[in-house]
């Protein structure tokens, strides 16, 4: 009986590993692994904006504006409880993106005013937390750039057959992904100098979409 209870057991496992089971589980894991890390990586952003209003809004008190536009956007963007499971309900997927979306259209007209007060060089604590927002902006290309690898690896999985019914007979579904124009944005960050003229025009982040 034992030796009957093996047997199947290395036949039921042999299947799943056919079907792409296994591999399933295994992107899946990995789509979440860089949905955490996109997560992570927008919220340290979040983290920083009140040091950024602190610091510079002594210099650029006339736009006051621009600052509660800030201030604003990132409390919306934190008021959407941000975890793993995100990915999973369209709606509230969504809802976050376009606050993210408000709160990176905001921080890119705070960064295009503050560029016209050279003062702000002088201010202490300036210098590090440019740097910590370029390599925040950084990080956050970086995540993305990742998490659309992963989910393009495991659609395709879901999508292929036999894999397809696999994916069917255990709930697995496509996953949205992050689409733009031009791929090679993705891995560029914006340029954040507060000292010159701005060279490049606003960018703002790309959409979310269902991949059908």
């Amino acid at each position: 009986m034992y030796a009957v209870r093996i047997v199947l057991l290395m036949l039921v496992s042999s299947l799943f590993a056919g079907c792409g089971y296994n591999s399933l589980q295994k992107q899946d894991e990995e789509v979440k692994a860089q949905w955490s890390e996109v997560l992570n990586q927008y919220q340290r952003r979040a983290d920083l904006v009140p040091n950024l209003v602190n610091t510079v809004k002594g210099a650029v008190a006339a736009e006051k504006d621009i600052l509660d536009s800030v201030i604003n956007a990132r409390s919306k963007a934190t008021s959407i409880q941000a975890t793993p499971e995100l990915i999973n309900d369209p709606a509230a997927f969504q809802k976050w993106q376009a606050a993210q979306g408000e709160l990176s259209s905001a921080l890119s007209r705070l960064m295009l005013v503050v560029e016209r007060y050279p003062d702000l060089k002088s201010i202490s604590g300036f210098a590090d937390l440019r740097a910590q927002l370029e390599g925040t902006e950084n990080r956050i290309a970086v995540a993305r750039k990742r998490y659309i690898e992963a989910v393009q690896t495991y659609n395709t999985t879901v999508r292929s057959f036999p894999t397809n019914l696999t994916a069917k007979m255990f709930g697995h579904q496509l996953r949205p992904n992050f689409t733009v124009e031009n791929e090679a944005q993705i891995s560029r960050p914006p340029t954040v100098d507060f000292g010159t003229p701005a060279t490049e025009p606003v960018r703002t982040p790309p959409k979310l979409e269902r991949t059908n």
